[in-house]
């Protein structure tokens, strides 16, 4: 998978959000920052290049979908954050969160059991 800019990915979450969508549809999901009917529509064909989207033509207008889900890109994008900042090391990326007091106690035991129970 190719990397996405912030505004493509943007655009993925409200895709993922609404399943099946026009540009107007994506368009209207927008709340800060909103482009260009044009330059939103061109970053959709970008993301169509790309591979992450397809679409249902109907006549001249097109209703675009995603091809990856938002768990495979989730995945994706984890484990290029866990190899790049983390050393490929969990234990490392679950102490930073610890350290910057992002996670709790409870949350790291919770962490703990399901750990546990899939063992």
């Amino acid at each position: 998978m190719e990397k996405l800019t912030n505004k493509e990915e943007e655009i993925m979450h409200i895709l993922w959000k609404l399943e099946k969508a026009f540009v107007k549809d994506v368009l209207a999901e927008i709340k800060n920052d909103k482009p260009h009917y044009n330059t939103l529509s061109t970053i959709i064909r970008n993301l169509e290049e790309k591979g992450y989207v397809a679409y249902n033509a109907y006549g001249k207008t097109h209703q675009y979908y995603p091809m990856v889900s938002k768990e495979d890109y989730r995945k994706r994008f984890m484990n290029t954050a866990i190899s790049k900042y983390f050393n490929n090391s969990y234990k490392n990326m679950v102490s930073f969160f610890a350290k910057e007091e992002k996670i709790s106690i409870d949350e790291l035991k919770e962490i703990i059991s399901i750990i546990e129970e899939n063992k």
